[in-house]
């Protein structure tokens, strides 16, 4: 099945039957805006049916379209590590993304990233929540401004409430915090160790708030 032109939301390509296996098939044929026509697949969430924690970031990039899978890039590498040293197991929590296809713009031969804007937000965001829906997470992360403001409005501010504990209609709680690809895009090595230094003490919070 798939959206024709002039759809704009996923909403009617939910499974009745919502598991994760279905909720990834019928994402695999999701042409609810135009992005597909970008990206070479759709990059779904992975993780645990019962994932305590779930991550959500802004989309996912040219590794992840590439090998279909979230946070295996760059920014997911400095992600992976950064889970180590915060005491959080990857293989038992879940990561997706607001936005399901990478959003690019061609420099050289290199394809760079480019935002998603809201009606691509809008279209994509009845499969997160889905997923939210069934994983039932106790902790979601937003990681980023986009995923933050995806979740908990248009006028939410990362600077202003990182690191908070939320309560949120998703899950009982919500925070948020900066993405890691941010982070490397810092101006130097001194500010990029600081800004990973930040990212693993909120991650250390939430770490302490699972282990509750």
């Amino acid at each position: 099945m798939s959206k024709t032109k002039g759809d704009s939301s996923a909403e009617g390509l939910i499974p009745e039957r919502r598991t994760l296996p279905a909720l990834r098939a019928a994402a695999a044929d999701c042409r609810a805006c135009d992005l597909w026509k970008l990206g070479t697949q759709t990059v779904f969430g992975e993780g645990p049916r019962r994932a305590e924690v779930l991550f959500v970031g802004e989309q996912p990039g040219n590794e992840e379209d590439l090998t279909g899978k979230p946070f295996v890039g760059p920014a997911g590498r400095l992600f992976d590590a950064a889970l180590t040293e915060a005491g959080i197991d990857r293989t038992r929590v879940y990561v997706t993304n607001v936005v399901k296809h990478f959003k690019w713009e061609p420099r050289g031969k290199r394809r760079i990233h480019k935002k998603p804007n809201a009606h691509e937000i809008a279209a994509c965001r009845p499969w997160l929540r889905a997923e939210i829906a069934l994983i039932k997470p106790k902790v979601i992360v937003a990681l980023g401004a986009t995923a933050a403001q995806a979740l908990l409005g248009p006028k939410f501010r990362v600077t202003k409430e990182r690191g908070k504990f939320l309560e949120s209609e998703f899950a009982p709680y919500v925070m948020a915090t900066v993405h890691p690809s941010s982070i490397l895009r810092a101006p130097d090595d001194e500010t990029r160790r600081e800004e990973r230094r930040k990212f693993v003490d909120d991650l250390k919070k939430l770490a302490r708030m699972i282990g509750k």
